[in-house]
């Protein structure tokens, strides 16, 4: 694979931004298996967790192994902590991600543009911030994925004053929270014919796991084809989320 630091101007940002992008290659050298295919490569938007970077994924797990397998673009924007939102005090991080960013790619770069070739995942806030995407935009993505996932984020148990008024700066007064655009629960509600296919995990001793067994059943209700996974005794830690991308790669890659 190619490892490639872009770093461009984001007219929405209004400020140089830079993502971490892995492309495909034919040859891989030692100890990395490739896949050979003349087909533009595919494509993944792999989101990072509140206290990370666009660094991390490349920094603590082997993705760039299991995207090498493949023929996967792996693109990681950086949206520091903005639960990829356009912030109400901040930031138009939403816009980026959602808007600007697909098409900075694909004016960079030799991507697939179809849908069931287009992927999201993340983990913690990313994966909040892949599920929002999947959701609002359902027609954009073949396959999204939330591992260890903040997804039910008008659940404020348990959240300091500093991470309370953190959520303030970026979504305003938390008790219009519920029913909005920001709302996963709201979101899901509209499920189009074609949707993408969902991948749901989170570890049993994970402190976010009571969001994740209330989310499963929510999807379901509303006819959200999903596959969750719990892992016994998993918290929230880089050695879950490493097991976690190796199998949602060959898992958004099913037709």
């Amino acid at each position: 694979m190619a490892f490639l630091q872009v770093q461009f101007f984001s007219e929405t940002l209004n400020v140089a931004s830079t993502v971490n992008v892995i492309m495909p290659e034919p040859s891989q050298g030692i100890g990395m298996e490739a896949a050979q295919a003349d087909e533009l490569p595919k494509v993944l938007y792999l989101l990072h967790g509140y206290s990370d970077d666009h660094s991390i994924w490349m920094r603590r797990t082997s993705v760039e192994r299991y995207a090498a397998q493949h023929n996967l673009a792996v693109i990681m924007p950086a949206v520091n902590h903005s639960f990829y939102t356009n912030e109400v005090q901040g930031e138009r991080y939403w816009d980026y991600v959602s808007e600007e960013l697909p098409r900075a790619m694909h004016r960079f770069f030799r991507l697939s543009d179809k849908p069931e070739d287009t992927f999201v995942a993340g983990l913690s806030m990313g994966g909040y911030g892949a599920m929002k995407l999947a959701l609002t935009h359902p027609e954009r993505f073949g396959a999204a994925a939330s591992f260890s996932g903040a997804v039910n984020i008008c659940d404020m148990t348990g959240r300091s004053k500093d991470r309370l008024d953190g959520f303030r700066r970026v979504f305003g007064p938390l008790s219009k929270m519920k029913g909005s655009q920001h709302d996963l629960f709201h979101l899901m509600k509209n499920k189009p014919e074609n949707a993408p296919r969902l991948y749901v995990s989170c570890g049993t001793a994970d402190f976010l796991y009571h969001q994740h067994e209330k989310f499963i059943p929510a999807l379901k209700k509303y006819g959200w084809d999903v596959t969750h996974y719990e892992e016994p005794d998993a918290v929230h830690e880089w050695g879950f989320w490493d097991r976690e991308i190796k199998k949602f790669i060959p898992f958004a890659m099913e037709k």
